[in-house]
């Protein structure tokens, strides 16, 4: 399963390297109406995960150095903050600004003005009132957290206002139900980095129900879906066991092209889903995501490589 992983994150960063280019802006990225979900969304996942891999890599590791020039270009993108601090200004209660900041500054990138107009305007009214589905709004608490400033609401409460925290009905699983969850044990571990965080009942609950969900998603081509799912599985204070993922490491290191694209999924409208950016692009951040929280949270074995727990050192080199 190490093996899979190693061989995912290296042809993922690869592949998301070469094309850096699909994360640019472009020349008026402050304009109205433009459409965030295809410029600043992307850009902000791809900073999301490369701050997690520099965080679980040492420096000069392949997959460290890699996800760290690319955190530079993105944050470039931004102009060092100054970007973000210009759409707060121009969407004060917009709250993807923040949650795109959150991701430059987990990863130790940081600008003074976002930070103190973020300040002002979570501490209104209108912000702690702003209508959102509960994870969502869990995940504005951990950006809020990450961003320098005081959560307004406490994770645990908001947790059990979600499809997870409820515990439900195993059966009810489903796409919707899927995505909602792996978010919010994300939000809840500040991606990964925090298994602890996440309760004794919530985390026997997906030790069951994981493998059997993973499966699924395995079975319908859902790589997507399935690299969301096994970063989650890798965020329990006790990963899922080798046995239960494995195959769907496999699987995936299959479902990847020479280059290293993972496609969203196996199939669109009865035919291959087409191998573009667009239907590439957050798959393949997924699979980076997951396949360094699966290294980092594998035991090594008594004779492995130096490095100490969550130590991914050596992954640079041949699979």
């Amino acid at each position: 399963m190490a093996g899979c992983a190693r061989r995912t994150a290296r042809a993922a960063l690869d592949w998301l390297s070469a094309h850096r280019g699909g994360f640019a802006l472009g020349t008026d990225p402050l304009a109205a109406g433009a459409d965030a979900n295809r410029t600043w969304k992307p850009l902000g996942e791809l900073a999301q995960m490369c701050a997690v891999v520099k965080h679980l890599t040492p420096p000069g590791d392949r997959l460290h150095d890699t996800a760290g020039d690319l955190l530079a270009y993105a944050w470039q993108q931004t102009g060092a903050g100054r970007l973000l601090h210009d759409l707060m200004r121009l969407e004060p209660f917009a709250t993807y600004p923040l949650e795109v900041y959150a991701a430059f500054a987990g990863g130790g990138l940081r600008h003074q003005g976002v930070e103190e107009a973020a300040a002002t305007l979570t501490a209104t009214r209108g912000w702690r009132t702003t209508e959102q589905q509960p994870n969502r709004r869990l995940g504005m608490a951990n950006t809020e957290r990450r961003a320098g400033l005081s959560p307004h609401l406490a994770a645990q409460v908001l947790l059990r206002r979600t499809w997870l925290g409820a515990l439900p009905e195993p059966w009810t699983f489903e796409r919707t139900a899927g995505y909602t969850l792996t978010h919010v044990v994300f939000h809840l571990t500040d991606w990964g980095l925090r298994p602890q965080a996440v309760p004794a009942d919530v985390a026997g609950y997906l030790t069951a129900w994981l493998p059997p969900w993973l499966d699924t998603c395995v079975e319908d081509g859902s790589w997507d879906l399935t690299c969301e799912l096994l970063a989650t599985g890798a965020s329990l204070p006790r990963p899922l066991p080798a046995a239960f993922t494995a195959a769907a490491w496999r699987r995936l290191t299959q479902a990847q092209d020479a280059a290293g694209a993972l496609p969203e999924a196996a199939r669109s409208g009865g035919g291959p889903l087409p191998r573009v950016f667009e239907t590439c692009y957050h798959s393949t951040v997924m699979a980076a995501f997951a396949a360094v929280l699966t290294i980092a949270r594998t035991p090594r074995p008594p004779d492995g490589p130096p490095g100490g727990p969550g130590s991914v050192s050596g992954t640079g080199g041949s699979a």
